[in-house]
């Protein structure tokens, strides 16, 4: 569970909590972001770390999922927020709402 919290801390302060104001807000960026660090962590495959949120109603409640993610969902977020790998972590927003400059 303090993966999960340490993830979706991190998450939150480096990603937007949407791609775009007109996405579905059925997950957030940071909510994604801390099940595919999960997934990592784990060393599982998308079904897996799906079928563990779904039977892990505490780990729903730490992520705030109101609903459990589809593993299609994880697979096509992962190549958006793990882009580049772990030396690509995403760095703190700056006030503005966007990365800071490189």
């Amino acid at each position: 569970m303090r993966i999960a919290r340490e993830a979706l801390a991190v998450g939150r302060a480096a990603l937007p909590a949407y791609g775009s104001r007109y996405s579905r807000h059925d997950y957030t960026q940071p909510q994604l972001f801390a099940l595919l660090v999960l997934k990592q962590f784990l060393k599982t495959d998308y079904r897996g770390v799906v079928t563990l949120v779904a039977e892990w109603r505490d780990l729903r409640q730490t992520l705030g999922l109101r609903k459990v993610p589809h593993y299609s969902t994880l697979a096509y977020a992962a190549p958006r927020l793990l882009r580049g790998g772990p030396s690509a972590a995403p760095r703190p927003r700056s006030p503005g709402g966007r990365g800071m400059p490189a």
